[in-house]
Order: structure tokens, then sequence, then C-alpha cells
């Protein structure tokens, strides 16, 4: 066997467990300040037992407390040197030492900045005596047996978690300690002794040597070699092979001997190791010469080193004593953690993709056989599964060697031919008709046989991620996937044009929408990145095949980096906001409120319904009804439950026009003008308003909330543009729209009755929310100028909607009442107008919205 041993390794799940205990930590400081009559109340309930412990306790608290101290780290400490655990015994020691200290230094702070409210809740004790209760010997304690190893190793261990809880629960009840000092030593203690388990490293209790060789037994082979393939291209396969050891086993599992080597010179050298398809590894089967020194372990064999790469596992290479080669694939229970955490971020972020529960490493082994057979018995070309075995911390699954195969990433562009193409296409499909879904396909996946006897052979490998009965989301990402690593190869129109031939045309159909970079793995991203324009190929050599395929990307990511730093600023704005806000005052003035000013705000509302749907009317290039189009308007005040503030209407209406046989470019660039024509009319209003409202007529400027909020607009918009990367940004953005509008908007200006009705549209919509804005002012008895109302909704609305939430929930409310303010309205009125008007103008129409989808949707036209 040739490997490299790893005595100790990093395991993530300390990791994990270290920022979980520090989050803990917060949560209790934050409950000991936010939540004072709750932990008040659970430490008083807890030392009601006082009197009972009394009659019970044989031993004085001081007692306990010193057998606690002397007596349980000495246990551990003597169990640890008796098992020879050396190192393990000096880093228990150093926990211990270092969480005092941090103890120590946490104590201080709080002694130095924490609140009075926080102070009081960590102290006991009255008078000259009171004190913050952080025991430190807790703390160590806590700390040294995290390092010590778990409870269900070390009997010591065990007895002695179970010692510290029972005195420090005493302590709590006979009122010498406070409950949350007790949780916040415990969980100090367990950051400390995490944090060096991480930074030491922990004893690998993975299987190497005869272990896995047993576990290779178990699986039903009798191996004669057993060798590790890595890829010396990665940095940590490079520094692995650095220290190879050679270890011979006898027939009984024993280890006859262990020889350390150093690897021969790598610069095109032939190397006796180096992997062959039919060559003997038996060291004895090597010259006099070399024996003694095996040289690189590297294997030269292609789709055994692609097999590394595609997935976050140990690769080995199995020769029976028959010669046979088989590949070893090792699972490794410490691994676990990192690809369980990877799926739960894909699952809470992707719509509709759901990822695997499994987290223990025997589910995690069941899942991968089940998925091997399922491609298997499909007909799909996967190296079949031949057994499974189990050793230590691992579990080994041993497979057939895809012979002569290449993967895609080492495959010379010259033999990626049609017919290899096509191929790899047809497995697509026959995993695709049995149900099946890869969700996975990089070019470490695909593997190509080129020169077999007949038509190429094209493998598909590590079906780990996959799924059985899968979604038709699922398969529409795994064509997405496919046709963007082949394009990276072949170009765009190629990849299209050999897909077209082989999938259904509605399948190749529903990919657009997805041609987007999240709907890639790691890999394909990081290759798409040095050719920026290949999905807008894609996307152009779909539509030039398919005319009638939509491109526009869909919303496949539940928020991004964007929405969580908006939601961030949001919780510390909200934060703020609620602290300054008087309830008294917003009671107040929801009581002496005018209903049927608030009911004319909610007319007014439903005015917004026929504006936009006249600018629909006018600039479609088919004939629509009006009671469909205003339906449609209807539809997306529901849609905006779940979809940002204008998206949702946009797309309702791109449908409708689909629906009606408009292709879709055509509809697109409609929507579009629709948009634009709402933008340039929502300026014109805001200009005529500013002329020609207010006491002074044509001769009164603005007022000065008016112009320091354009002056400001204006300022921040020079400044950005003057950055080059921002500008370069904003022009890719308002370019295609603009190259879709002009055609449209030149065949619209030729027939002045369509122009006039759109416009007409536009601002019937925005004054219907404008004076619905107002009417919401004057039920609280508030008055501005309509030009100082009609700016604060529309830069307050413009604001909010750009944060990509739903209907702009919360966003556009917390922009409204920062605009009203601003104003010198009291913000508790400030607040319940814009409660009102919210109600009045989205949560208010969104029972008529749904009922308008359900319409739309029976007749077909949704």
């Amino acid at each position: 066997m040739v490997d490299s041993d790893e005595q100790r390794v990093r395991n993530p799940s300390d990791a994990l467990a270290l920022a979980v205990a520090a989050l803990g930590i917060v949560a209790v400081l934050l409950l000991t300040v936010f939540a004072h009559g709750t932990t008040a109340g659970v430490t008083q309930d807890v030392r009601g037992f006082s009197d009972l412990l009394g009659r019970l306790l044989v031993f004085p608290v001081a007692v306990l407390q010193l057998v606690v101290i002397l007596l349980c780290p000495t246990a551990v400490l003597i169990e640890l040197g008796v098992r020879r655990l050396g190192r393990q015994v000096v880093e228990s020691i150093v926990a211990a030492t270092v969480s005092f200290g941090v103890g120590a230094a946490v104590l201080w702070a709080i002694e130095s900045w924490g609140s009075p409210g926080l102070i009081a809740d960590l102290t006991v004790g009255s008078g000259a005596d009171a004190h913050i209760s952080i025991p430190l010997y807790a703390v160590a304690l806590s700390a040294l047996l995290t390092v010590a190893g778990p409870r269900t190793r070390r009997r010591s261990v065990a007895w002695s978690w179970n010692l510290l809880a029972l005195t420090l629960l005493v302590l709590v009840i006979t009122s010498l300690l406070s409950l949350p000092g007790v949780f916040v030593a415990l969980l100090l203690g367990r950051v400390v002794g995490f944090g060096v388990r991480y930074a030491s490293g922990v004893r690998s209790e993975r299987a190497y040597g005869s272990a896995l060789a047993e576990a290779v037994r178990r699986a039903g082979f009798t191996p004669s070699a057993v060798v590790r393939v890595r890829d010396l291209r990665s940095d940590a396969d490079r520094h692995e092979a650095e220290t190879d050891i050679v270890v011979r086993i006898d027939q009984h599992g024993e280890e006859m001997d262990r020889r350390h080597v150093e690897p021969v010179a790598r610069d095109g050298e032939e190397h006796p190791l180096t992997l062959t398809e039919d060559a003997s590894l038996d060291p004895d089967l090597l010259p006099e010469d070399r024996r003694d020194d095996p040289g690189d372990t590297t294997s030269s064999d292609p789709s055994a080193v692609a097999l590394t790469r595609s997935g976050d596992t140990r690769v080995y290479a199995l020769f029976t004593r028959f010669g046979v080669r088989r590949d070893v694939v090792v699972l490794d229970g410490d691994r676990q953690v990192v690809g369980f955490l990877t799926r739960l971020w894909r699952t809470l972020r992707l719509r509709g993709i759901g990822g695997r529960a499994a987290i223990s490493l025997r589910a995690v082994a069941e899942r991968d056989a089940l998925l091997s057979y399922a491609a298997t018995s499909a007909g799909v070309r996967t190296p079949r599964l031949l057994g499974i075995g189990e050793a230590d911390d691992s579990m080994v699954l041993v497979q057939e060697h895809a012979r002569g195969a290449v993967s895609l990433r080492d495959l010379p562009p010259e033999q990626l031919t049609d017919e290899v193409l096509g191929e790899a296409w047809r497995q697509i499909r026959t995993a695709h008709s049995a149900g099946l879904a890869h969700r996975a396909l990089t070019s470490d996946v695909m593997l190509v046989n080129p020169h077999p006897e007949g038509r190429p052979e094209v493998w598909l490998t590590a079906w780990s991620q996959g799924d059985i009965a899968s979604s038709d989301l699922a398969r529409r990402m795994d064509i997405t996937q496919m046709v963007a690593l082949l394009a990276l190869r072949v170009g765009a129109e190629r990849a299209v044009a050999s897909a077209v031939e082989v999938l259904p045309d509605e399948d190749m159909a529903a990919i657009g929408p997805l041609l987007q970079p999240i709907a890639l793995p790691r890999s394909t991203r990081d290759e798409i990145r040095k050719n920026k324009d290949l999905l807008a190929d894609l996307r152009a050599a779909l539509v030039d095949r398919l005319p009638e395929a939509v491109v526009e990307p869909e919303r496949i990511t539940r928020f991004g980096a964007r929405t969580v730093i908006m939601f961030t600023l949001g919780i510390v704005a909200a934060f703020v906001v609620l602290g300054s806000i008087r309830l008294d005052e917003i009671t107040e003035a929801l009581s002496q409120a005018n209903p049927w000013w608030a009911l004319a705000a909610f007319g007014l509302g439903l005015f917004t319904w026929i504006g936009s749907a006249m600018s629909f009317i006018a600039f479609s290039p088919v004939k629509l009804p009006w009671s469909r189009a205003i339906y449609t308007q209807a539809a997306g005040s529901f849609v905006a439950l779940a979809a940002p503030a204008g998206v949702g209407a946009a797309a309702l209406n791109l449908q409708m026009l689909t629906r009606r046989k408009v292709k879709t470019p055509l509809a697109v660039a409609t929507v579009a003008v629709v948009q634009v024509s709402q933008f340039v009319v929502t300026i014109l209003l805001l200009l005529v308003l500013s002329v020609f409202t207010g006491e002074g007529g044509l001769v009164q400027l603005p007022s000065g909330t008016v112009l320091v909020v354009i002056g400001a607009v204006l300022l921040a918009v020079v400044a950005v543009m003057l950055v080059p990367k921002v500008r370069d940004w904003a022009m890719k953005r308002i370019r295609p729209t603009l190259q879709q509008v002009w055609p449209r908007l030149s065949a619209i200006l030729g027939q002045p009755w369509r122009l006039a009705l759109g416009v007409a549209g536009n601002v019937i919509l925005t004054l219907s929310y404008v004076l619905a804005f107002d009417a919401a002012l004057v039920a609280f008895g508030q008055h501005l100028t309509l030009i100082d109302a009609s700016l604060i909704y529309l830069v307050g609305n413009a604001a909010g909607a750009a944060v990509p939430v739903p209907g702009g929930i919360g966003a556009i409310e917390f922009a409204l009442t920062t605009g009203l303010t601003a104003a010198g309205i009291p913000l508790g009125v400030a607040t319940a107008v814009t409660a009102v008007f919210r109600v009045a103008t989205y949560w208010g129409r969104i029972p008529f919205g749904w009922v308008a989808m359900r319409y739309l949707q029976r007749k077909g036209d949704l």
C-alpha cells in the first residue's frame, strides 16, 4: 500500500462548534440585557429548590468545588497518559491555561464596560460581598474537557462533565453563581477548547494502512496493491506526495513493515509506481535498484485523477490478485460537515433546489450507492458500484474503472468531435428519461474515451449530488450546466446545435432563463469568468435555433450579497427607528385619523391599475381587451408578495404578450418601453408640478426640502459616474434596454394616438399614487405642498424599491417615514401615515390581485 498517513487533521466540525459556542455567548449576554425578566425568573425558579437541596446535600458546597477542581482534571490527564496520548495531555493543559486567561479578560471587560443591567444579572451577593460570577475554574475545566476528547470515548471525560454540571447547578441553586454567568463560563471554555483543537489538529480517525485494506476486503475484494491517486496540480496533493509511505500487509491484515520514501524527480522521468492499466504494483516486481525507492505515487491515469478532483474524497487504485484494476473512493466522516454546510447554503439560497439532508457518514455512503445503482440501472454509462466496506471513520466504495477515459478538462480540443458531443447529450437524455438528475456536471465529471471500438464513449461519474425522481427544475439545470460546459470548449453555437440535435425543443427552450452563473457549479463559473460573453452568446445561439425561447434570466436565488447587506442595514435602522418611536404618539394619531380620507387613499390606489393598463394597451403590438389588461395589473399586486417592487407586474405583462403569440424579443421590447415611458413621464410630471404649484407660481422656487434632495441625488449620480468601472457597468445595463426600446418606440411615434394614450396612462398611474399619499397625509391632519408630497413619495418609493425584497416591504416604509420626518412631521405621525398609505396601496389590494390572478389562469392568459 502506497499512501500518506495523515496522523492529525483539522476537523471542520471543530471550527463549526467554535462558531456556535461564540454565538451562544453573544446570545446569553443579549438575553441577559434585553430579557432581564426572563433570565431573572428562571434563576429564581432554579433557586427555589435551595431548601430541599439543603436537606439532601451531605457534603458542603466548598468540598464539592474542591473535588471538581482537583479530581476531574487529574483523572482526565491520567487516562490520556495511560493511553499514551502525550500530545493531547499537553494540548489539554494549554487549553485550560489559555481559557483561564481569556475568562479573566472577559470578566475585566464586563466590569469595565458592561451595562448596568448586564452587570446586575451577572452579580451575586450583596454589599461588600457582591461580585460578578463567571467561575474561571469552570472556564478552564470546560476547555480541558473539550480538548481531551468526546465523552463517548473517554470515561473520565464523561464523568467529569457530569460532575461539573452537578456542581454548577448546586452553586446556582445556593445563590453562589448566576445562571447567565455559568453559561458564559462553559461556552468560553468551549470556544478556547475548539480553537486549540482546530489549530493543533486532532488525531485522524480515518482508515489508513491495514484498516483501509481490511475495508477493501469487507467490500469483497482481495487486494494485491492499493495506491493513492493524486493530482499534482493541486497544492495539497503536491504537499502530501512529499510524505509517502509504503506499507506491506500480510494476508491476516497485519502490517509487516512501513517505510517512508522520498519521491523521485517529477520532471518527465518515468516512475516505477506510476499507475498504468495493466501493471502490477508489487514492489518485489520492481528492479533491484528501485525496490527501496518506489518513487512518485501519482497516477498517470487521467480518469482516476479526474475522480479525485470531482469530490472531497480520497481515491485509490486497487489491483486484485488477478491483476484487475478497480477504483476505490473513500468517504471520511470528518469531511461530511463541509458537504452538509455547502448543501445547506445552496438550499437556503437557491429556489426549488433541495439539498441532501444526510450528515452521517453511513447515510452519505448509502445515498451515493443508491444514485450509482439507479444510474447504472437506467442505462447511463457510469462506473458500476461493486462493493461497500467500512473501517474506522471511513466508508469505502469500490467501483469499476473507466478504462481509457479522459476527463473533459484533459481532452485535447480536436478530439471533441460531433460524435462525442452527441453521445454526451444522449447520456443526459437517458438519465432524465429515468427521472435522474446529476446536479453537478463539471469538466471532471464527464469522461471521454474517444478511441474505443465503434462510436466514442462518454462516462458521467460522481453522482453523489444527484436526485432520483428529480424535479423539472433540476433537470433543466443539468442541461444548462452541460451546454455551458461544452460551450467553453467548442463555442456557444456548436454546443447549442449539438443539444438541439438530441434533446426535444421544449427541453432546450426551458433553459434560457437559467443561463446565469448561479445555476452553474463553481468550477464552471471560474472558467466562465475568463470568457464573460459566453452566457450572452449562448442566449443568442439559443434564440437563433428556437426563436420562441425565453432567455430573460429567471430569479432562482432567494438572496445575494446585496440582499444580506441591505437586510443587515435594515435591522440596524429598525432598531434605531424603534428606539426613537413613541408608541403613544402613533396610537394618538391613529385614533384621530379621518377614516374617509383613508378610504379615499384606497380608492385612488385602485386607479393605478387603470393607468398602467392604459399604457400597456397603448404600447402593445397586439390588441388587448381592456378587462384583461386591468386584471393583469391587478394580478401584479398579488405577485408583489413574492417579487421585488415593479418586477412582478412587468413579468406578468411579458407573459400576457407571449401567451398571445408575440415573439419574445418583441414582447421584451414592449415591456421595456412601458417601463421607460413610466420613468420619463414621472420626471416630466415632477418638473411640471414644481413650476405650477405653490403660492408663488412661476416666480417661487421649489421648497428647501425639494432643492436639498434634488441636489443630493444629482451629486451622488455625478460622483458615481466619475468612477470608470461603475460607468461601464451602468452603460452595460442601460444599452441593451435602449437597443430594445428604440425600434419599438419608433413604431409607436408613427401612431400619435398610441403615444397619447400611453402618456395619459402613465400620468394617471403616477398622480393616483401621489394623490393617495397626499390623502393619507390629510387623514392625519397633515398638509404638504403637492410637489413636496410628490417628491417624498417618488424618491422614497424609488429608494425602497431598489432593495431586492418582495414588494419593497420594510424598505419603502422606512424611506417614506424618513422623508416625512425630514419635512417636519413628527415621527409617530409619519409612521402612522406611511402605514395607512401602504395598507391602502399594497396590502389592501392583495386579495383583489389574487382573484384576478386566478381568473386569468383559468382563462389561459397567465
